[in-house]
């Protein structure tokens, strides 16, 4: 897993602005569509990736545990204003993501202490991957850009196999023979591209 300092934070906001793109693409008439993610509804997938992006400032800048966050973030984040809502969370993220010295500090995660450093490449990861399941549910464009791919299939590869025993993830899936690293990306988190 590659993760360096110096470039995180702009994959983490190149990986936001993907995710955004396809927020500000949702029709009305389709936050109740179905997504890749099953259960969740286009509203329900920009509600998680909003209210993770709200947890950001809290873990990073702040130095706070889930203990202290509590329930803050549980619910529905997005109010009326979808867009709005998760505009000014990735703003927040970012922003605390961004900040001098943010990621050679430590955060408190439901499982343990974590370099700050892992953390955005699993946010950063968790945009790339949820940007296709947006795309997917509102016929958007699917493509996602070659170097964010790389980086999450770097990312995600070592633990892919541990992910669906947390029950949040699919098993993974054999991808097509001599597909693309998109294609083995999606296959390791159990989407069919």
């Amino acid at each position: 897993m590659r993760q360096d300092v110096a470039t995180l934070p702009a994959r983490h906001s190149a990986a936001l602005g993907l995710f955004t793109k396809r927020v500000h693409a949702v029709r009305p008439d389709q936050w109740d569509e179905p997504t890749p993610c099953s259960e969740w509804s286009v509203r329900d997938l920009v509600n998680h990736l909003t209210a993770e992006q709200l947890w950001v400032p809290d873990l990073v800048t702040d130095g706070a545990s889930i203990e202290d966050v509590g329930d803050a973030y549980d619910g529905d984040v997005l109010g009326r204003d979808p867009r709005a809502a998760w505009d000014a969370a990735a703003r927040a993220a970012r922003r605390a993501f961004g900040a001098p010295g943010a990621l050679r500090r430590t955060v408190q995660l439901s499982y343990g202490e974590t370099p700050a450093v892992a953390y955005c490449a699993q946010m950063t990861t968790d945009a790339v991957v949820h940007s296709w399941d947006l795309a997917r549910a509102i016929g958007a464009p699917e493509r996602l850009p070659d170097d964010l791919v790389a980086f999450a299939l770097d990312e995600v590869t070592p633990y892919a196999g541990r992910l669906a025993a947390t029950g949040l993830f699919a098993p993974p899936i054999e991808p097509p023979p001599g597909d693309g690293h998109q294609t083995r990306l999606l296959a390791l988190l159990g989407r069919r591209a």
